[in-house]
């Protein structure tokens, strides 16, 4: 069924999002905060841009973000250009950016108040995954307000979960920033272990890959860590900004991160070795520049 939505935010997820939702058939508005981006996009899909995010919502069945942080997030949601400020009663607001679960419940009760309603929904799977269309969407919400919005997110999702209440969504995410971190160091370590082996990391990879320690980081980013390649994915410096969300909600929730805070750390290295854009995979890049010392 074709829907009227707007897609907020068209950075190097939001843009490839976008363009699925038009693909599908819905009537696709955007807006970004530079408007040559919007009007490009709309030079390569059928749809409109709007100057203001207010613009972008009017009358929208579904009104999709997908910005930088919490501040960003409220700057478009909020004030006389914000989204809120045209929604209906009756509309539906999914946020797919990664925030802190705080304000995922703090913009889902300003929704609420107006009759919104409000789903947090980070995704997982990267540029890669959003340009194919294969994201994985933890959502927190009502179960209803899902069942409406699932089908219209499946046109840039491979999978999507209902995970409980508004915040659920961002603390899914936080558990799987939390799980890749240490996957990646993990990955590292043993690649510059095998390099100073002198063992063949294609033979090596090849032959551990098919077992338990196998993992998308390994048979994704082995051949560009191997290479000292590191410009393949999701930022260091957007890796920490999550890093960071999920330290502070485990002091808020009292879990115990040792790993998580370790490689935050190690990310902060790789940042002072002007690496803040490289991949998430640049451990590597830090375990080989200490040991050059």
């Amino acid at each position: 069924m074709s829907m009227k939505v707007a897609f907020i935010g068209l950075g190097v997820m939001g843009y490839p999002m976008a363009g699925h939702l038009a693909n599908a058939g819905h009537h696709v508005t955007v807006y970004n905060r530079t408007i040559a981006k919007a009007q490009k996009w709309v030079s390569e899909y059928q749809g409109h841009y709007s100057e203001t995010p207010k613009e972008a919502a009017k009358d929208a069945d579904i009104v999709f973000m997908c910005v930088g942080n919490d501040d960003d997030l409220r700057s478009v949601v909020y004030g006389e250009n914000g989204v809120l400020a045209s929604m209906q009663a009756g509309s539906y607001l999914v946020d797919h950016t990664t925030t802190s679960a705080e304000v995922a419940r703090e913009v889902g009760a300003k929704a609420k108040q107006q009759g919104i309603a409000f789903l947090d929904a980070p995704v997982s799977g990267g540029q890669a995954g959003a340009e194919n269309g294969v994201l994985t969407v933890m959502v927190g919400g009502a179960e209803a307000d899902f069942g409406v919005v699932q089908p219209v997110m499946a046109a840039f999702s491979r999978f999507s979960q209902l995970l409980g209440e508004v915040g659920s969504g961002q603390l899914c995410k936080m558990v799987n920033q939390i799980c890749i971190a240490g996957v990646v160091q993990g990955l590292a370590e043993g690649l510059h272990f095998a390099k100073q082996a002198g063992l063949d990391g294609e033979k090596v990879i090849e032959t551990i890959s098919k077992g338990a320690a196998g993992s998308w980081q390994m048979e994704n980013r082995y051949k560009t860590m191997w290479a000292g390649e590191y410009e393949f994915g999701f930022a260091v410096d957007w890796m920490r900004k999550d890093l960071g969300i999920a330290l502070d909600e485990a002091k808020a929730n009292g879990a115990t991160l040792p790993m998580t805070a370790t490689v935050d750390q190690y990310y902060a290295d790789v940042q002072a070795l002007g690496g803040g854009r490289y991949d998430t995979s640049s451990l590597l890049a830090r375990i080989e520049a200490l040991h050059k010392k």
